[in-house]
């Protein structure tokens, strides 16, 4: 066996996962040559109008009107349109269970506990709802949410996009700038707060902070406050109402807004080297459909399982794993530190709760190996069969320290993608081994490649991350972009009609992808690039640093390397 393969995927477990069912559908229907993922991948690419339509079927997406055509023209882009003609919900599509199973888990930093059925999910987003409507918040209408990871967050979200409206959010350990230069750009009609958060055991108050930002954001009407760390106080501010009085009892039915495919549903930022972040809008049907074929047949996410990330409503991770309800599984969130109270706080939480697709940063798993954390002492994990891993490059060190000291049979995900579409270009699969340092696949349906300086395909070595055919979950457009020139120059100023994402990555022969961090952050020392990652990945083990940034700077005509280091106390 290749010393570089850490796990093998169990041969029943595989031809028992989503991913083999699809395969299998699709290899009947369309006779493929081989029954295996790279020749369903190369026909997920080189057919994707038929690929997204079997899809849609496939994953049973809830419409009221069925689509007219799948997609108008996979090379334009940006500009392709998708699924027209459908009329569809996002919220209605998450809340289509309406019985007692557990919908939600909630632990606290705090040793606050909660947990919500799918029923009461339902309820409580009807409420909301209905309270938003006499608000007068409609169609289009933006609300932010200035928000921990709380059950109230996805409550509030889901019944935003109910009514058609548009959510953003943004984490309340965001400054006051950090949070004015999104939240301004978008003009929100109505904005929901907790009162604070705990973080390594200390209570943070957000409502100062929240008065400094309404004091700029005149288009706010009215502030629904969140009673999380106990010290709601409406008197401070003129337009408040608490989450509780929003959510009266009323006999108002929810009404679940039957809109197009490209109905905007969240607004993401994105920080460019200038200027504002971008203003990222996706669609409603383009987050839900991604997200699906994601979670059902790249995660194998069914409706038995606990799904686990630990995110910030601030990151797109969020949005992406609150879309395991569209599965019917349970997901648990989490607010707080991650090692407190002990550096094991989330591995007991991951026993405790028998979960099942834990999900987490490279950061994270690099921070448990160097404190010494031997998650396999805790507990065998049972019902663990995956580990997901973003943020920034997996290093060969942490994916040997899975293997080694969490578990030995565990699908170990490392996945890429980005804000910028809701999503990811690279990720995992059940039906293929892991390689050590490898992420295993491109996704379906995402026509990934590595071009070189000339743009040319290359593989074995390094090059830029593109997409050289239109996906359902491009942004839609930027907000206040009217004439679609920030949105151009973002992603398509390098290669014409070819997504340019702005990774440094390289594609192995059999098909794995291994990331070297941003392009826009290479270095090029005597004409040799590397990427950033490859530094970070060298001093991460290093027991005397805490942490690096290194940079690229002009040096007597050529390009000189500076690491900056904080150093660990005692060194």
């Amino acid at each position: 066996m290749n010393t570089n393969i850490l796990w093998q995927p169990n041969p029943e477990k595989a031809t028992a996962s989503q991913m083999q069912e699809f395969l299998k559908n699709i290899s009947k229907k369309y006779q493929l040559k081989n029954e295996d993922y790279p020749t369903l991948h190369k026909w997920s690419v080189e057919n994707p109008d038929k690929f997204w339509g079997e899809f849609w079927e496939y994953s049973k997406i809830k419409c009221s009107q069925d689509f007219s055509s799948v997609v108008d023209d996979f090379e334009k882009m940006p500009g392709a349109k998708w699924f027209e003609g459908a009329r569809l919900n996002y919220a209605e599509n998450l809340l289509q269970r309406r019985d007692d199973k557990t919908a939600i888990i909630f632990r606290g930093e705090a040793e606050i506990e909660k947990e919500i059925s799918y029923k009461e999910l339902y309820e409580q987003v009807r409420r909301i709802a209905a309270g938003l409507k006499k608000l007068g918040v409609k169609k289009d209408d933006r609300v932010a949410g200035f928000m921990p990871n709380v059950p109230e967050t996805i409550i509030a979200m889901l019944a935003v996009s109910s009514i058609g409206a548009i959510w953003s959010s943004s984490s309340p350990d965001f400054g006051i700038k950090g949070v004015l230069d999104r939240f301004s750009q978008i003009e929100p009609k109505v904005i929901f707060a907790a009162d604070g958060y705990f973080f390594k055991g200390k209570k943070f108050d957000s409502q100062e902070k929240l008065k400094g930002i309404l004091d700029q954001l005149p288009s706010i009407e009215k502030v629904v406050l969140v009673n999380y760390t106990n010290t709601v106080d409406t008197e401070k501010f003129s337009n408040a109402i608490t989450f509780e009085d929003l959510a009266q009892p009323t006999e108002e039915e929810l009404v679940f807004e039957q809109l197009p495919f490209d109905h905007p549903l969240y607004i993401m930022y994105s920080s460019g080297t200038t200027g504002l972040p971008k203003s990222i809008v996706h669609s409603a049907g383009g987050t839900l459909i991604q997200h699906l074929k994601e979670l059902k047949l790249h995660c194998d996410l069914r409706d038995d399982d606990v799904h686990f990330y630990f995110t910030t409503c601030g990151w797109m991770m969020w949005n992406w794993f609150v879309s395991s309800l569209a599965v019917g599984a349970t997901i648990v969130c989490y607010d707080g530190n991650p090692f407190y109270p002990n550096l094991d706080a989330l591995i007991h939480m991951a026993k405790d709760l028998d979960i099942s697709i834990f999900g987490t940063s490279a950061k994270y798993i690099a921070m448990l190996e160097s404190e010494g954390v031997i998650p396999k002492n805790i507990s065998d994990f049972p019902k663990l069969k995956a580990i997901l891993s973003t943020g920034s490059p997996l290093s060969d060190e942490s994916f040997e320290y899975v293997y080694r000291d969490w578990k030995a049979d565990v699908q170990l995900s490392s996945i890429a993608g980005g804000t910028d579409i809701i999503s990811c270009f690279v990720l995992g699969n059940p039906l293929l081994p892991v390689y050590k340092g490898e992420i295993q696949c491109n996704g379906l349906g995402m026509d990934v490649d590595s071009f070189d300086d000339a743009g040319q395909s290359i593989t074995e070595d390094k090059g830029e991350l593109v997409c050289k055919k239109a996906f359902p979950s491009m942004p839609i457009y930027f907000w206040n972009d009217e004439d679609g020139q920030k949105y151009h120059s973002a992603y398509f100023s390098e290669y014409p009609n070819i997504w340019h994402h702005g990774d440094y990555i390289l594609i192995s022969e059999h098909g794995g992808v291994t990331m070297h961090g941003r392009s826009d952050a290479t270095l090029n020392p005597g004409g040799v690039r590397i990427g950033t990652a490859e530094l970070y990945r060298a001093v991460e083990n290093m027991e005397e640093i805490n942490d690096s940034v290194v940079v690229g700077q002009r040096y007597e005509d050529d390009e000189r390397v500076v690491l900056f280091v904080k150093m660990n106390e005692g060194f």
